[in-house]
């Protein structure tokens, strides 16, 4: 699989964009099974994909957070349904 970080990879919105017509494509009911599990292979790596960019995101955000010196990186966590954040 090619570095989701070098030039010409599609970036995050790009994959998202792309994830939606998968999705879309898949909730038609208008393709085969083949093609339906091509396209949901497609979707798959897209998703994988989107998960690399997420966490080489992260790693950079807590390496400049550390780099200010002082500063804790914990992790985030959601609000539970019906918590306002």
């Amino acid at each position: 699989m090619a570095d989701p970080t070098e030039p010409g990879s599609p970036g995050f919105d790009q994959i998202l964009v792309r994830l939606r017509e998968v999705v879309q494509r898949l909730e038609s009911g208008e393709l085969s099974l083949e093609q339906s599990l091509q396209v949901y292979e497609e979707g798959v790596q897209l998703a994988r994909r989107g998960q690399q960019l997420l966490a080489t995101a992260e790693k950079r955000v807590e390496i400049l957070v550390s780099a200010s010196g002082g500063v804790e990186v914990v992790p985030f966590e959601a609000p539970a349904p019906g918590e306002r954040g």
